[in-house]
């Protein structure tokens, strides 16, 4: 491979004929291996917290609002369920930073992943909830009942498949294009 002065060289993986590339874990020291994983693991958290903290942070202001008066002892418990279930998330989403550093310096970064993800899949899980509480509460608020139930049902299977099913099937999603 060339570069060009003051360019790095960039090694490229190789190709199965028709496949993706060959993955850098098959390389990987055990070392580098769990290196890697808590650096995808804390970045994949950085994606799911702050719609967990946004969400809690909004529905801590609901209550405050107007029309909350108007809203149905049932549906106040809607509201509550979803209130503590992204409670419940956020701390989960915020706990493997924690986790990670207090425990930092004891040199076990196996033992920080394995309960991070833990942390990460219930914590989402929780959120899963959350949403689809607030959609309910929405739903239930502004059309009814029915309207509710169709939404809630349509957000559950939503997240079932594309957070939970399509991950876990364990077939690859990928296309043919390249």
């Amino acid at each position: 491979m060339s570069t060009s002065a003051g360019q790095a060289s960039v090694p490229t993986l190789p190709r199965r004929s028709g496949t993706a590339p060959v993955e850098p874990e098959a390389e990987e020291t055990p070392k580098e291996r769990t290196d890697r994983q808590l650096l995808e693991l804390l970045n994949e958290l950085r994606v799911a917290l702050p719609g967990a903290q946004f969400l809690f942070a909004f529905l801590l202001a609901v209550p405050f609002a107007a029309r909350f008066g108007d809203v149905s002892r049932d549906l106040q418990l809607v509201f509550y369920v979803c209130l503590l279930s992204t409670l419940v998330a956020t701390i989960l989403l915020m706990a493997p930073a924690v986790y990670h550093r207090i425990r930092w310096q004891q040199g076990n970064k196996t033992d920080v992943i394995r309960v991070a993800h833990r942390m990460f899949i219930t914590g989402m899980a929780a959120l899963a909830v959350a949403m689809t509480t607030a959609v309910w509460f929405v739903s239930a608020f502004l059309f009814g009942t029915v309207e509710a139930v169709v939404a809630a049902t349509l957000s559950v299977v939503l997240l079932g498949l594309t957070w939970f099913a399509m991950p876990l099937s364990g077939r690859s999603y990928e296309g043919d294009a390249e």
